[in-house]
């Protein structure tokens, strides 16, 4: 099997080790609630899969899905499905925020609250401060998402514009038992972060989001009623995200479901299936995608040329989210993209086109950026023959346009939404000269 074959099978494995459904319910009996009367509540990417999950285990008095548009959305007994923005906003985003503190009112008078988070629901649902437009609204998520910003950045801010996100839901909720179920989409598996973390308190403020915007160069593009809000709650005229101990402890219960790492387990195992060595470098990756990328291929040609910190035939696996910062327009793709483009970039400048290393990337989302696929592979004998082609790939990455070449190229992933959401997964695979021969 070539290597940039073995990439790509496995990176089409992390999708399938993706789902959430026998995490959930692992959890759910070990919290036992199973036979339980509960309102449910379920956000973001993996909502459907992961309130049929706990319809299994529950009974459900009645709840709300809210679900980023686009996204797998089939109906779920007994519960409302509403669809909203992705990865900004909308009018859905504004209803599905409605809904969730609706029912954790209801929720007040009927004991329990079951709130099962995923990964896209910042966006889904939302209702912002008093004075923040939708518009308003629409713009920062913009202005954050194409900052660079690192995501537990992003979502301190997010948390701050909005009366669902940062434990509000539960708070809204009391007094009655919250437990929220968690899968992760973030590096670090913070409960705070995932999908701003509704029902968690927040260990950060205002001043931490203001702190945000200004590392960024944020504060001057941001829409008036964005700083205005901000600034307010920094000199404590609005109240602040409930901090932790506000909540009773034997009224509020967040747990971890599936993560990032999960994933990368089994594709280890698939990867020793197949003959490899394999190496689970970090479930924690982090920063920009081109500069990930070349840290990657240092440590693939590495291991390629010295056998540290694995000998060939290996296979180096990496999970998290980097990041894109978009100037201007941009082109066609997404940080999973980019990376492998750019790895395979970084790769052939340092050994050449015959380097036997392949790179693959992929959102277990199934959709990476603006882009329809779920991410791509590359190698650097495919960088030789993008450059015989008169395609030059430094111009794509420059552009951030890496769907374009990599399509033009046929080497996209493409899958359609997964209705998971356990953050990006990044295959390197690394072969001996024997395998090749």
């Amino acid at each position: 099997m070539e290597p940039w074959e073995a990439a790509r099978l496995l990176a089409v494995k992390a999708l399938e080790h993706s789902r959430v459904e026998s995490h959930v319910i692992r959890v759910l009996r070990g919290l036992n609630i199973c036979g339980s009367r509960a309102i449910v509540v379920a956000i973001g990417k993996a909502a459907p899969a992961m309130a049929s999950t706990a319809l299994d285990c529950v009974e459900p008095e009645g709840g709300v899905i809210a679900v980023p548009r686009g996204y797998p959305s089939h109906r779920v007994q007994g519960l409302e499905v509403i669809l909203g923005g992705h990865p900004l906003p909308d009018e859905g985003s504004l209803k599905a925020g409605e809904a969730l503190l609706e029912w954790a009112e209801q929720a007040r008078s009927r004991k329990l609250l079951l709130a099962l988070i995923s990964g896209g629901g910042s966006a889904a649902a939302e209702k912002p401060l008093a004075g923040i437009t939708l518009e308003d609204l629409r713009e920062a998520y913009r202005l954050l998402v194409n900052s660079g910003a690192s995501i537990d950045e992003v979502n301190t801010v997010r948390k701050h514009l909005s009366l669902v996100k940062g434990g509000r839901l539960a708070l809204h909720a009391q007094p009655a038992r919250v437990v929220g179920v968690y899968v992760s989409d973030v590096p670090g598996d913070r409960l705070d972060v995932i999908a701003s973390g509704p029902t968690v308190p927040d260990p950060t403020t205002f001043t931490d989001a203001l702190a945000v915007l200004e590392r960024w160069g944020l504060t001057g593009e941001m829409p008036r009623s964005i700083i205005e809000a901000i600034y307010k709650g920094v000199k404590g005229l609005i109240p602040d995200t409930p901090k932790p101990g506000v909540i009773p402890e034997e009224r509020l219960v967040n747990t971890l479901a599936a993560a990032n790492i999960d994933v990368l387990r089994g594709i280890a195992r698939e990867a020793r299936e197949l003959g490899y060595r394999s190496m689970i470098l970090t479930s924690m990756l982090d920063g920009e995608a081109s500069e990930v990328a070349r840290f990657l291929a240092g440590i693939a040609v590495d291991a390629l040329n010295r056998g540290v910190p694995i000998e060939p035939p290996a296979v180096i696996l990496a999970g998290g989210e980097a990041t894109v910062r978009v100037a201007g327009k941009g082109g066609i793709g997404g940080r999973n993209l980019e990376l492998a483009l750019a790895a395979a970039l970084a790769a052939y400048r340092l050994a050449g086109p015959e380097a036997r290393v392949a790179f693959a990337s992929v959102d277990t989302d199934g959709i990476d950026g603006n882009s329809p696929a779920a991410g791509g592979y590359a190698w650097p004998a495919l960088i030789s023959e993008a450059i015989e082609r008169g395609l030059k790939p430094w111009i794509y990455l420059a552009r951030h346009d890496a769907y374009t070449i990599l399509k033009e190229l046929g080497t996209i992933i493409e899958t359609g939404p997964t209705g998971s959401n356990l953050n990006s997964v990044t295959v390197a695979v690394v072969d001996s000269p024997q395998r090749g021969s």
